[in-house]
């Protein structure tokens, strides 16, 4: 299976949810295998948090783990983090990227949360994940 639109907007609507739920101002992504758009929801959060919820999801799609764990790695890469974080137009790697998998484990895109705290972006995006899988 690849990520479609009713796909992308079953998770996306599933992300909402839980952040109406914990009366969060989020912006929620969905992103495609190869990092592109494919829907958005800015529930009340500042413009700010759009594009980091984007790098998130660009973030864990591009290298195939969550944002959080790829900022643990980028973390021990000493004098290289600073061109690890730069690359592919910035990559954001804090927790709120998290991986979407098809029912075989391929990765077939990620969503993105951001506008609470690291811990309740990424359990809004992860409530998002589990409908994929």
């Amino acid at each position: 299976m690849e990520l479609n639109y009713k796909t992308a907007e079953k998770a996306l609507h599933a992300a909402k949810e839980k952040a109406l739920s914990m009366n969060i101002p989020v912006s929620i992504v969905v992103v495609d295998a190869g990092g592109h758009l494919v829907s958005l929801a800015r529930l009340d959060s500042v413009y700010g948090v759009i594009d980091f919820a984007v790098k998130k999801a660009k973030t864990a799609v591009m290298f195939g783990v969550n944002s959080d764990v790829m900022g643990e790695i980028i973390s021990e890469a000493g004098i290289h983090s600073y061109g690890m974080l730069n690359s592919n137009d910035g990559l954001l790697t804090i927790a709120g990227g998290v991986v979407l998998k098809n029912t075989e484990g391929k990765i077939i895109g990620a969503i993105g949360s951001s506008g609470g705290t690291p811990e309740q972006d990424k359990e809004i995006a992860e409530a998002g994940a589990l409908t994929i899988a």
